[in-house]
Protein backbone atom coordinates (compact mmCIF):
# COMPACT_ATOMS: atom_id res chain seq x y z
CA UNK A 1 0.00 0.00 0.00
CA UNK A 2 2.72 2.49 0.96
CA UNK A 3 5.43 1.14 -1.47
CA UNK A 4 4.60 3.80 -4.31
CA UNK A 5 4.56 6.63 -2.05
CA UNK A 6 7.74 5.45 -0.27
CA UNK A 7 9.64 5.08 -3.50
CA UNK A 8 8.92 9.13 -4.37
CA UNK A 9 9.98 10.19 -0.92
CA UNK A 10 13.29 8.84 -2.17
CA UNK A 11 12.78 10.05 -5.69
CA UNK A 12 11.82 13.90 -4.61
CA UNK A 13 14.91 13.42 -2.07
CA UNK A 14 17.49 12.67 -4.01
CA UNK A 15 16.13 14.96 -6.94
CA UNK A 16 16.26 18.20 -4.57
CA UNK A 17 19.89 17.03 -3.36
CA UNK A 18 21.09 17.10 -7.19
CA UNK A 19 19.31 20.82 -7.66
CA UNK A 20 20.63 21.64 -4.34
CA UNK A 21 24.08 20.49 -5.04
CA UNK A 22 26.04 23.62 -6.87
CA UNK A 23 24.19 26.39 -4.76
CA UNK A 24 25.13 24.92 -1.48
CA UNK A 25 28.33 23.44 -2.27
CA UNK A 26 29.93 27.27 -1.61
CA UNK A 27 28.23 28.16 1.83
CA UNK A 28 29.16 24.34 2.76
CA UNK A 29 32.32 24.68 1.67
CA UNK A 30 32.93 27.86 3.80
CA UNK A 31 31.62 26.26 6.61
CA UNK A 32 34.01 23.70 6.59
CA UNK A 33 36.56 25.95 6.23
CA UNK A 34 35.70 28.31 9.86
CA UNK A 35 35.44 24.62 11.17
CA UNK A 36 38.20 23.97 10.10
CA UNK A 37 40.45 26.87 11.68
CA UNK A 38 38.32 26.63 14.79
CA UNK A 39 39.29 23.68 15.73
CA UNK A 40 43.11 24.07 13.95
CA UNK A 41 43.56 27.05 16.00
CA UNK A 42 42.37 25.40 19.64
CA UNK A 43 39.12 26.24 19.77
CA UNK A 44 35.69 24.06 20.10
CA UNK A 45 32.25 23.93 18.69
CA UNK A 46 29.02 24.16 19.89
CA UNK A 47 26.11 23.01 18.17
CA UNK A 48 22.80 23.73 19.28
CA UNK A 49 18.70 23.55 17.56
CA UNK A 50 15.58 22.52 18.59
CA UNK A 51 13.37 19.14 18.20
CA UNK A 52 14.86 17.42 15.11
CA UNK A 53 17.67 19.95 14.56
CA UNK A 54 18.30 19.58 18.23
CA UNK A 55 19.20 15.83 17.54
CA UNK A 56 21.42 16.97 14.62
CA UNK A 57 23.64 18.82 16.65
CA UNK A 58 23.97 15.71 18.56
CA UNK A 59 24.61 13.79 15.53
CA UNK A 60 27.65 16.61 14.33
CA UNK A 61 29.14 16.19 17.83
CA UNK A 62 29.40 12.70 17.54
CA UNK A 63 30.47 12.26 14.33
CA UNK A 64 33.36 14.91 15.57
CA UNK A 65 34.54 13.18 18.42
CA UNK A 66 34.01 9.71 17.50
CA UNK A 67 34.62 10.44 14.01
CA UNK A 68 33.10 9.14 10.71
CA UNK A 69 34.55 6.50 8.33
CA UNK A 70 38.30 6.69 8.93
CA UNK A 71 40.02 6.83 12.32
CA UNK A 72 41.35 10.33 13.72
CA UNK A 73 41.94 12.09 16.64
CA UNK A 74 38.87 13.52 18.83
CA UNK A 75 37.78 16.76 17.56
CA UNK A 76 36.41 19.01 20.34
CA UNK A 77 32.52 19.31 20.05
CA UNK A 78 29.69 19.78 22.05
CA UNK A 79 25.98 19.43 21.66
CA UNK A 80 24.26 22.15 23.51
CA UNK A 81 20.69 21.50 25.52
CA UNK A 82 21.58 17.81 26.19
CA UNK A 83 22.14 18.40 29.57
CA UNK A 84 18.41 18.16 31.55
CA UNK A 85 19.19 19.80 34.74
CA UNK A 86 21.38 22.55 32.80
CA UNK A 87 18.35 23.91 30.57
CA UNK A 88 16.23 23.95 34.00
CA UNK A 89 18.21 25.09 35.83
CA UNK A 90 18.20 28.01 33.49
CA UNK A 91 14.56 27.89 32.85
CA UNK A 92 14.00 28.62 36.62
CA UNK A 93 15.56 31.58 36.62
CA UNK A 94 12.47 33.08 34.29
CA UNK A 95 14.17 33.19 30.63
CA UNK A 96 13.84 29.41 28.99
CA UNK A 97 14.57 31.51 25.62
CA UNK A 98 17.70 32.01 26.84
CA UNK A 99 18.92 28.72 27.49
CA UNK A 100 21.39 28.30 24.84
CA UNK A 101 22.67 31.70 24.85
CA UNK A 102 23.48 30.75 29.10
CA UNK A 103 25.60 27.99 27.94
CA UNK A 104 27.30 29.89 25.31
CA UNK A 105 28.47 32.43 27.89
CA UNK A 106 29.48 29.95 30.30
CA UNK A 107 31.53 27.70 27.71
CA UNK A 108 31.94 29.66 24.46
CA UNK A 109 35.85 32.05 23.97
CA UNK A 110 37.02 33.99 21.04
CA UNK A 111 37.95 31.61 18.58
CA UNK A 112 35.15 28.83 18.80
CA UNK A 113 32.26 28.42 16.68
CA UNK A 114 28.96 27.83 17.35
CA UNK A 115 26.88 26.09 14.53
CA UNK A 116 23.15 26.62 14.85
CA UNK A 117 20.75 23.96 13.07
CA UNK A 118 16.99 25.62 12.28
CA UNK A 119 14.27 25.05 9.76
CA UNK A 120 13.18 28.42 9.85
CA UNK A 121 15.76 30.40 11.40
CA UNK A 122 12.85 32.47 13.71
CA UNK A 123 13.19 30.17 16.97
CA UNK A 124 13.71 32.72 19.83
CA UNK A 125 15.93 30.96 21.78
CA UNK A 126 18.40 30.25 18.72
CA UNK A 127 18.34 34.05 18.14
CA UNK A 128 19.55 34.51 21.36
CA UNK A 129 22.66 31.66 21.00
CA UNK A 130 23.95 33.83 18.31
CA UNK A 131 24.30 36.97 19.95
CA UNK A 132 25.92 35.71 22.76
CA UNK A 133 28.13 33.88 20.26
CA UNK A 134 28.66 37.38 18.49
CA UNK A 135 29.13 38.96 22.19
CA UNK A 136 32.31 36.37 22.79
CA UNK A 137 33.67 36.89 19.55
CA UNK A 138 32.87 32.94 17.79
CA UNK A 139 32.22 32.31 14.63
CA UNK A 140 28.17 31.41 13.80
CA UNK A 141 27.47 28.61 11.08
CA UNK A 142 23.94 28.41 10.85
CA UNK A 143 22.30 25.86 9.23
CA UNK A 144 18.48 26.57 8.08
CA UNK A 145 16.10 26.37 5.51
CA UNK A 146 13.02 28.97 4.31
CA UNK A 147 14.93 31.81 3.80
CA UNK A 148 16.73 32.01 7.12
CA UNK A 149 14.70 33.89 8.58
CA UNK A 150 15.58 36.36 11.97
CA UNK A 151 18.88 34.55 12.42
CA UNK A 152 19.62 34.70 8.79
CA UNK A 153 19.54 38.15 9.02
CA UNK A 154 21.52 38.71 12.22
CA UNK A 155 24.31 36.75 11.01
CA UNK A 156 27.54 38.85 10.10
CA UNK A 157 29.71 38.58 7.11
CA UNK A 158 32.18 36.90 8.80
CA UNK A 159 29.66 34.27 9.80
CA UNK A 160 28.69 31.47 7.37
CA UNK A 161 25.04 30.78 6.18
CA UNK A 162 23.92 27.30 4.75
CA UNK A 163 20.26 28.46 3.59
CA UNK A 164 18.56 25.23 1.73
CA UNK A 165 16.18 26.79 -0.49
CA UNK A 166 12.88 24.97 -0.10
CA UNK A 167 9.75 24.86 3.01
CA UNK A 168 9.44 21.35 3.95
CA UNK A 169 10.80 20.91 7.34
CA UNK A 170 11.82 16.63 6.74
CA UNK A 171 13.79 18.15 3.40
CA UNK A 172 15.53 20.70 5.22
CA UNK A 173 16.65 18.52 7.98
CA UNK A 174 17.59 15.95 5.10
CA UNK A 175 19.55 17.98 3.30
CA UNK A 176 21.50 19.65 6.84
CA UNK A 177 21.86 15.94 7.50
CA UNK A 178 23.97 15.76 4.30
CA UNK A 179 25.74 18.87 4.77
CA UNK A 180 27.27 17.72 8.53
CA UNK A 181 28.44 14.57 6.44
CA UNK A 182 29.96 16.74 4.25
CA UNK A 183 31.58 18.91 6.85
CA UNK A 184 33.03 16.45 8.50
CA UNK A 185 34.51 14.63 5.26
CA UNK A 186 36.52 18.05 4.73
CA UNK A 187 37.91 17.49 7.67
CA UNK A 188 39.18 14.13 7.70
CA UNK A 189 40.26 15.65 4.09
CA UNK A 190 42.53 18.18 6.10
CA UNK A 191 43.35 16.51 8.74
CA UNK A 192 44.50 13.05 7.34
CA UNK A 193 44.66 13.88 3.47
CA UNK A 194 43.25 11.97 1.50
CA UNK A 195 42.39 8.47 1.55
CA UNK A 196 43.78 5.69 -0.52
CA UNK A 197 41.52 3.92 -3.03
CA UNK A 198 41.72 0.34 -2.00
CA UNK A 199 40.90 -0.70 -5.75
Amino acid sequence: MFEQRIQQQFIDSADLKYQWAQSLARPAAEAAQALLACVTGGGKVLACGNGASGALAQYLAALMIGGVERPRPELPALALGTDAATLTAVARRGEWADAFAAQVRALGSSGDALLILSSNGNAVNLVRAAQAAHEREMSVIALTGRGGGELGRLLRETDVHVCVPHERTSRIHEAHQLVLHCLCDCLDQQLLGEEESSA
